[in-house]
């Protein structure tokens, strides 16, 4: 054995001796480098200052050289694969080198339980440690491919420590139980409040990212136990590839006992790949006072499982609330730092001495109760990413007992979450986001001058949340180019001087605060000290500079410069708040901005305290006098320019420093002359208001003296555009109340709103709109003090037509034509120029000048003057008279120009005389219809060939077309055959019956244009009439008549009319070759001939007797001609003007006629006529008409010689054919009377017709249709002729043009009260407003027989235009009742007449016009029908004195 092992010892001292050649030429190489260690293979120990330890130890290399697997116990081969299964305690380093791999089995342990003992395997295989195992070390290096820690396994240093650097601090001096310092100091019992007391400092932190050093030792609790527990030891694995970690990898410093605690030792990792669920521990030792955490510093490129690393502080015994202070992790890959004390309070700091600038490190991690100093007087913090405190951590930086160092912090975010950063000195922040979650930042500036502002800039977002604080005791700046938001209660940024700027948007949320300066008496008296005995206006308020600095050169004490828009929900308080370069401020609902008590103690308006009583300070308004005990204190005076305030409002003192001050209201300051604010909404609150003293005052014995007066009102100013005050706002410059028992209430402050650009006319826009209050009283005083005098409340002075403190427009009805605020510039305007139907309007940007501007009631009227359309045509020609006389002349003017060019192209229409009166007569009686017979002519030969004249039935209408009765009449019955007679009877009636859509065209023109379904009705009866005649004479081939002559000629019958088309009838005639030989007798057989009237009693047909050339050539053969014409001229002349609507009156004047004129005369020629009615239908319509009794015929022998029985056989036979509707009021007051009229025989007096006598007692049982129309009947009904037929026509002329005339005015009316209204005038009915005019043209020009038909055309298209006229007066009095029922609008509720009240006068001249004109037409009618006035004459001899000439 010892050969063998004589020979292993050789061999080991020639290979130490190679690597300390090795090594001595390596330090030569890298002697300002780490020393790479061992690199006979591998890169093994990479960049890693270990060249101290070899040196020390090199003695050791050459006793402990490098072992084999078989040296250790194992299987195998360090070049191949080693397994360790059994445990190993060595008392000595071990150094292991080797290309193969390593396994240490599950449980086994390699122990050198010896501080600063050494294990080294540098192998280039893989590396396992089994589960349970562990190795056991005060170093413990492994270079190797990868290593694998299993589960519970360990690789421990825990206070195995060596000895720490030489010239360090890390070992606690005393024995006062301090934990060991290394990466964060150690903790020491003795630390209070007060004191920076510490155990063991850092050291090793320029090795921060690769640490080689072994923790401290804690401090000792007597001189028998200097020291307490070790420190840490060192762990270095490099890894090419993969560390596996599911075991554990210790470097903790020891446990002290009652003694300090050990500082945690070093780790550091390379590896490209770290996996697994273990842990890295390097802790500080528990002890009296804990140890500080070690440091680890971690070089993985990728990390893919959760690794904990833990560096913090050991707990301490003796003070549990101080920890240690956690130590260091440094991620080498991504550059950052974490310093986490894992939730363990601690008071003790980590120190960070200084910070990488090349490169930067990435991130900054202070969690879980971390405390980290950097104690330099100047210091920049700056990294690539974000730096985050969180859980109960901080920063503090500087030295309290020094607070003049300056600090700067750049990152591109700040992240606090329950943390603290704290500054002694001035601290400048530069990042892009600042996001804060409760917690602070305390900046103190001890209250020195020569500190620098504190700056944060944050380019982003600042937000603070939970409370969270950003507070200064000296100069404190933000700004930024994003959002600041404190979002809720609790959140406060605090500064003696505060200046935000450059943010697009500050929000203050609801229980937020912006202030500055602080609460207290100094800070306050600090800011305001140099205004409070000046009444000069600090220009930097007014004309503030650009650059937005914050210096204590400037008077503000809080100013928010640059920023888009605020939103105020929370408080912005301060001494002097300044708003400057800002967009728009919104105050919240529950947000205020208030300088309130917080403006000077004292001032230019003291209340004044003397004869035991205290007056109110003064500024706007005087404060009010003090008055205790029969004693008076006047008030302070009033101070400073209502129109151009910036003054601090003034406070009153006290009997004694012990009652201290009432301050006065501060500056509020929005905007500035040049760059005033766009928009100030206020919802909340904006105060400035005076203090108001609550107790009572003492003398120095104790005793009550009189109370001090209250302090006075502010100011606030305003430069802006635009104000909007909201319900339930407040702007307040209130005067406090003075103290109890007799103090005066403080003078109200000043408000001034400097409007910094009004616009005038069309671009006027209100600056304000304001619906809340505005206080500026003074405040009240007690007992028998007296109230502050009001404040003064102002505005700019504003330009014409605008008045007040915020420039409204003047009151409509007035105009201002000066610059000014005062109300009494605008005058009322003139009533006298204004309109009738107008009132005063209002105009954009006021009325700055007289006349004033006014508006119709409507929009219909025009202006200037107010006048509907037609009322200014009306005006246009001097008004109402002067237009109705220019009218008149113009409508005269034309009617005799029309009347002389009627008379030039037809001749004078006044030829009247009784020489041609029968000729007139025959021309005119009615509307000129050429009697058919007439028209075919009629031979003297046929007279004596005429048998009989059978009438049509019926009225001739639409409903009742004519009709034939069946079977012949008595008369005929000898010349027809009375099958085919029947036969013709069904073909003729047939032929005379209508189509039905003839009616539905007249009932639709009823309804639309009566005149023109009138028209459509003759047409249609003429085109009727021409149809039988063709029938009768070429269609039908009379075969009902028995002679042959006269079927072969087709002459036999005739179809013949009247000329109103009213009654047709059929003429019947003998042929050649049966005509008898005594014409005596054949006429005999004629009589008593029935005459039918034509017409229908209408004022379109009148009734008539129609005596053709067969009946006059008939009846000369009894009574000469003239006889016969003059009589029936006479007779028409009477039944022109019987009416049917009342034919029972009218026949009666015929009947008289017929009695005095007719029968005397015709009845000495052997003829008597008889008035009767004919051929009643089955709806009631009959006909009128005259018997012609003529030769040896008399009605009482006719009736005697049919009477062969009673009277009642004589009505029976009168009867038989009359219709009820005829006979049903038919009354018999006299039997005989009654036979001898009606006892008329069927065949031997009517031929064969039914039909009665009208006389004096049966006229009265005449049934008549209802006439519904009857008012139109006093326009439309025939009269007597008149004469003077051409100054007829000239006044209808006049007439016709003035209703055109007249219509036409009125359609503009309605067309100017609405487009409705309009039409329906114009279309109810359609065509009937316009038509009379060319109608009445029509008539007046024509010439010819129609001249009569047409003038009566003309008469009922006036008739019809009554219906417009109607409609005319329903639609204005809708719409006028209408507008009269509506209230009257508030600016033109003193306006007597809103519309026009006389719009009823047009329709109402026209309506009489056309009752007029229908008058006209009536006369000029019977003068066209009736020329002969000796027609009329109530003398039967004068009448007859005519015969000879007719």
């Amino acid at each position: 054995m010892r050969p063998m092992l004589e020979k292993c010892l050789l061999n080991r001292c020639i290979l130490c001796h190679f690597f300390i050649v090795v090594f001595s030429l390596g330090l030569e190489q890298y002697r300002d480098e780490p020393v790479a260690f061992g690199k006979l293979k591998t890169d093994y120990y990479s960049e890693i200052n270990i060249t101290p330890y070899y040196l020390e130890s090199g003695s050791q290399l050459l006793r402990n050289n490098s072992v084999s697997c078989e040296d250790l116990e194992g299987v195998g081969s360090f070049d191949t694969t080693c397994l360790l299964n059994s445990n190993l305690y060595i008392d000595s380093d071990l150094y292991v080198l080797g290309t193969g791999n390593l396994e240490i089995l599950p449980q086994v342990s390699i122990n050198c339980p010896i501080q600063g003992c050494i294990i080294s395997f540098n192998l280039s295989g893989n590396v396992k440690v089994g589960q349970d195992a562990r190795v056991l070390a005060g170093s413990v290096i492994f270079s190797a491919l990868s290593l694998t820690l299993g589960h519970n396994s360990s690789i421990n240093t825990t206070a195995l420590g060596g000895e720490p650097p030489s010239q360090t601090s890390g070992t606690p001096v005393g024995y006062d139980g301090a934990g060991g310092g290394h990466g964060g100091r150690g903790a020491s019992c003795l630390k209070t409040n007060d004191t920076n007391t510490w155990g063991g400092d850092v050291y090793a932190w320029s090795t921060l990212s690769k640490p080689w050093s072994y923790g401290s030792k804690g401090g000792g609790s007597s001189s028998e136990h200097k020291f307490g527990g070790s420190g840490g030891g060192r762990v270095y694995l490099d890894l090419k590839d993969l560390l596996y970690i599911n075991g554990s990898i210790h470097a903790d410093g020891g446990d002290g006992g009652s003694s300090g605690g050990g500082s945690g030792g070093s780790i550091f990792v390379h590896a490209q790949k770290l996996k697994g669920s273990g842990e890295i521990t390097a802790a500080g030792g528990r002890g009296w006072g804990g140890g500080g955490g070690g440091r680890i510093s971690l070089n993985c490129n990728s990390r893919q499982e959760d690794v904990k690393v833990t560096v913090h502080g050991g707990r301490s015994i003796g003070c549990p609330q101080n920890a240690g202070a956690a130590g260091t992790f440094y991620d080498a890959y991504v550059l950052s730092l974490r310093v986490d004390n894992d939730n363990i309070t601690t008071e003790t700091e980590t120190p960070l001495l200084d910070f990488s600038t090349s490169p930067l490190w990435t991130n900054v991690y202070v969690e879980n109760n971390a405390k980290v100093l950097v104690p330099l007087l100047w210091s920049r913090v700056q990294v690539r990413g974000q730096i985050s405190l969180l859980y109960g951590s901080s920063i503090v930086f500087g030295l309290s007992n020094i607070p003049v160092s300056e600090f700067e912090l750049v990152a591109e975010e700040l992240l606090m979450s329950d943390s603290i950063i704290k500054v002694s000195g001035a601290l400048r922040v530069s990042v892009k986001m600042l996001l804060m979650l409760q917690s602070e930042i305390q900046v103190d500036g001890g209250g020195n001058t020569v500190v620098t502002t504190s700056v944060l800039e944050v380019r982003n977002l600042a937000v603070l949340k939970g409370k969270s604080v950003i507070s200064s005791n000296a100069n404190l700046a933000l700004y930024g180019q994003g959002l600041l938001k404190l979002t809720g209660d609790g959140d406060s940024i605090i500064g003696q001087r505060l200046s935000l700027s450059l943010f697009y948007n500050i929000t203050v949320g609801p229980g937020s605060l912006l202030q500055a300066p602080l609460d207290d008496h100094r800070s306050r008296s600090k800011v305001t000290e140099s205004l409070c005995d000046s009444t000069i206006c600090p220009m930097d308020l007014i004309t503030p500079p650009d650059d937005c600095h914050v210096n204590y050169t400037l008077s503000f004490s809080l100013q928010i410069c640059r920023v888009e828009d605020i939103i105020v929900t929370g408080i912005i308080r301060g001494s002097i708040i300044h708003v400057h370069r800002a967009r728009t401020v919104i105050v919240d609902y529950d947000g205020a901005i208030t300088a309130s008590e917080l403006g000077c103690s004292k001032g230019v308006g003291m209340g004044n305290y003397s004869n035991g009583a205290g007056g109110g300070a003064g500024h706007g308004g005087r404060g009010g006098s003090g008055f205790f005990n029969g004693r008076l204190s006047e008030g302070g005076q009033r101070y400073g320019r209502a129109d151009f305030p910036c003054e601090l409002g003034s406070g009153s003192e006290g009997p004694g420093q012990s009652n201290g001050p009432v301050i006065g209201g501060g500056i509020i300051v929005l905007g500035s002359s040049q760059w005033p604010l766009l928009r100030l909404d206020v919802y909340g609150s904006m105060r400035a208001d005076g203090q108001s003293c609550r107790t009572p005052s003492k003398n120095s014995n104790g005793t009550l003296a009189g109370g001090v007066g209250g302090g006075s009102g502010g100011t606030i100013l305003l430069f802006l555009q635009f104000l909007g005050l909201s319900d339930n706002s407040a702007i307040s410059v209130v005067g406090g109340c003075g103290g109890p028992l007799g103090g005066g209430g403080g003078g109200g402050g000043r408000v001034h709103f400097h409007w910094s650009k009004i616009h005038m006319g069309e671009q006027y826009v209100s600056p304000a709109t304001i619906n809340g209050s505005i206080y500026y009283s003074g405040g009240t005083g007690d007992g028998g003090g007296l109230r502050g005098e009001e404040g003064t409340i102002t505005g700019r002075k504003c330009p014409k037509g605008l008045y007040g403190t915020f420039c409204a427009e003047c009151p409509i009805g007035t105009y201002k034509d000066a610059e000014g605020s005062e109300p009494s510039l605008c005058i009322p305007c003139s009533i006298e120029l204004l309109p009738r139907r107008a009132y005063f309007i209002h105009r954009r940007g006021g009325v700055t000048e007289s006349p004033c501007p006014y508006k119709c009631v409507t929009d219909k009227y025009r202006m200037p003057n107010c006048y509907t359309p037609l009322e200014e045509l009306i005006y246009t020609f001097g008004g109402p008279w002067p237009f109705s006389l220019l009218s008149s002349c113009i409508v005269v003017l034309l009617a005799l120009l029309l009347s002389t060019l009627r008379i030039k192209l037809l001749g004078s229409g006044s030829t009247y005389n009784t020489s041609n009166s029968m000729d007139h007569h025959s021309h005119h009686h009615s509307p000129h219809l050429l009697s058919l017979s007439e028209v075919r002519g009629t031979r003297a030969d046929e007279t004596q060939s005429h048998v009989h004249r059978m009438y049509f039935m019926g009225p001739n209408t639409f409903r009742e077309p004519w009709h034939l009765p069946y079977s012949p009449p008595d008369a005929i019955i000898e010349i027809v055959y009375e099958d085919a007679f029947n036969r013709f009877i069904d073909n003729i009636n047939s032929v005379a019956a209508y189509d039905w859509w003839e009616g539905s065209v007249h009932s639709i023109l009823s309804v639309l244009a009566y005149p023109c379904a009138w028209s459509w009705k003759q047409w249609r009866r003429r085109r009727k009439v021409h149809r039988l005649q063709e029938y009768v004479k070429s269609e039908y081939d009379h075969s009902c008549l028995r002679s042959c002559r006269s079927r072969a000629l087709y002459k036999g019958m005739k179809v013949g009319a009247t000329p109103d088309l009213m009654v047709s009838y059929i003429d019947f005639f003998l042929g050649g070759d049966e005509k008898r030989l005594d014409i005596v007798a054949s006429i005999q057989k004629r009589f008593p001939m029935c005459i039918i009237f034509g017409g229908d009693g209408s004022y379109m047909s009148p009734y008539y007797l129609h005596s053709d050339t067969s009946l006059t050539n008939l009846l000369a053969q009894h009574v000469p001609s003239t006889v016969w014409n003059r009589l029936v001229a006479g007779l028409n002349a009477q039944l022109r003007t019987v009416r049917h609507g009342s034919i029972r009156s009218a026949l009666l004047p015929v009947l008289n006629w017929i009695k005095s004129h007719g029968n005397p005369q015709i009845e000495f020629h052997g003829v008597k006529i008889e008035l009767g009615w004919f051929q009643a239908t089955a709806s009631g319509y009959y006909q009128l008409g005259i018997l012609v009794l003529a030769g040896d015929h008399s009605l009482y022998d006719l009736t005697q010689a049919e009477n062969s029985g009673s009277c009642d056989d004589c009505s029976r036979l009168s009867y038989r054919k009359v219709p009820k509707i005829v006979r049903r009021n038919l009354k018999q007051p006299q039997e005989s009377q009654q036979c001898a009229s009606h006892a008329l025989s069927r065949k031997k007096i009517t031929g064969g017709m039914n039909g009665g006598l009208i006389n004096d007692i049966t006229v009265q049982s005449l049934d008549f249709r209802r006439d519904y129309l009857f008012p139109c009947s006093l326009l439309l009904h025939n009269t007597r002729p008149v004469g003077r037929q051409d100054t007829v026509q000239l006044l209808i002329t006049i007439l016709l043009l003035a209703d055109l005339f007249v219509t036409l005015l009125t359609l503009v009316l309605f067309y100017w009260v609405s487009l409705g209204a309009f039409l329906a005038v114009l279309l109810i009915l359609p065509l009937s407003l316009l038509s009379p005019f060319p109608a009445g043209l029509n008539a007046l020009f024509s010439k010819g027989p129609k001249r009569a038909t047409l003038a009566r055309v003309y008469a009922l298209w006036n008739a019809t235009s009554l219906s417009n006229i109607a409609v005319a007066f329903i639609c204005g009095a809708i719409h006028y009742g209408v507008a009269a029922l509506k209230p009257p609008d508030d600016e033109s509720s003193w306006v007597t007449k809103r519309e026009d009240d006389k719009w009823w006068l047009f329709p109402t001249i026209l309506l009489l016009f056309k009752s007029v004109q229908a008058r006209f037409v009536d006369w000029h009618v019977a003068n066209l029908e009736v020329q002969d006035f000796s027609l009329f004459s109530p003398d039967p001899d004068t009448f007859w004195a005519y015969e000879a000439v007719s």
